[in-house]
């Protein structure tokens, strides 16, 4: 019985100090070099006041929702930064690929031009000596030139 009453009493004054601990006022004062100060004491200074402070619970429940919220935009900035990222890499490689395209377009026309232009075509072999194609061989090689117009130039 006697354990009881000394632990209760113990709790009382365990509760009655975290109160005051809790209710402590602060002041604030100004020195003579116009630095602020800020102290749980009264320093007697001409410029003191006394701050009046509240302060609340925290609510558990709104601070997890503005942590999940932070959470979610954090989230949704990243996802965002990386589809534009995706987005930008995609159309540098599909002007990659234009460029590509247009480059094998000029050489097609370039080369049927050429074969247009020519009286005779050759071809050097392995011997490096040249090989002058025949009729038949020189209009293939020109059917061929401009299958390839058609193809990288559409």
């Amino acid at each position: 019985m006697k354990g009881r009453r000394i632990a209760l009493a113990c709790a009382i004054a365990a509760l009655t100090l975290a109160a005051s601990a809790m209710a402590n006022e602060i002041y604030k004062w100004t020195d003579e070099d116009g630095n602020v100060h800020y102290g749980d004491r009264p320093s007697g200074a001409a410029t003191e006041e006394r701050l009046a402070l509240t302060y609340g619970r925290t609510d558990s429940g709104a601070l997890q929702q503005r942590t999940d919220a932070f959470a979610e935009a954090t989230a949704a900035r990243e996802e965002a930064r990386s589809a534009a990222k995706a987005a930008e890499q995609e159309a540098a490689e599909q002007a990659a690929a234009e460029a590509q395209k247009a480059e094998r377009c000029d050489g097609a026309r370039a080369r049927l031009e050429s074969y247009l232009q020519s009286r005779r075509l050759y071809r050097t072999n392995d011997s490096g000596e040249r090989e002058y194609l025949d009729d038949s061989q020189t209009q293939q090689a020109r059917k061929k030139a401009e299958d390839q117009v058609t193809q990288f130039c559409n």
